[in-house]
């Protein structure tokens, strides 16, 4: 199922992406999901914005907790702040799913088990304090981790497990990305169905 939010925010931003010294291409796409041309990353998420294909990833373990990640403080978007297990966005002309289970990998250590499509969003935010823009068509992901994460510090600072009362409690003490809540909403069939658990 696809479904749109738009939500507004300030202008571009003069940025560069510290640490990444090779250009980095993303997919774009129409409103369809049919992929249209290329982009390099950080323009595509300047203001206006490009709509481009994204992933995210929500894995739970076997009391049916979902894994966070908190980002490193170090990266240019989005920084110390807690989002879903993993997020990111496929190389042009590599499946989403190929990409979600290689990010995983990077970023976490984490191989996950039964992992499978959890249909797509697409959603347009602007963050509050960068000005970046989500313009994105993203693929969801819901899977199944049975192992401790080992995230790599240049791109997690934290992990947690966590039941859905403890992330709403966690929601309300400290700060999400801006794309969470648009995500975590549009997979939660997926998870209630993985956990066996209406709690989701």
């Amino acid at each position: 199922m696809t479904t749109d939010t738009d939500t507004g925010g300030p202008g571009p931003v003069n940025e560069t992406v510290p640490g990444e010294r090779e250009q980095i291409l993303l997919e774009l796409v129409d409103e369809a999901g049919t992929t249209t041309g290329t982009a390099e990353k950080l323009s595509a998420h300047q203001a206006p914005g490009r709509l481009h294909r994204a992933f995210s990833v929500f894995l739970l373990d076997d009391r049916g907790r979902l894994l966070l990640q908190r980002r490193a403080l170090s990266k240019y978007h989005s920084p110390g702040l807690w989002s879903n297990t993993c997020c990111g966005h496929p190389l042009p002309g590599e499946p989403p799913f190929a990409a979600a289970a290689r990010r995983t990998g990077e970023e976490l250590g984490l191989a996950p088990e039964l992992m499978r499509a959890a249909g797509t969003v697409r959603y347009h935010h602007t963050d509050p304090v960068s000005g970046l823009v989500e313009r994105e068509y993203n693929h969801l992901f819901a899977g199944v981790v049975r192992a401790e994460p080992r995230p790599d510090p240049e791109e997690v600072a934290q992990t947690a497990f966590v039941d859905s009362a403890e992330l709403e409690r966690l929601r309300t003490e400290a700060q999400f990305s801006v794309w969470f809540p648009t995500v975590l909403d549009a997979v939660r069939p997926a998870l209630r169905e993985l956990a066996d658990s209406a709690d989701w």
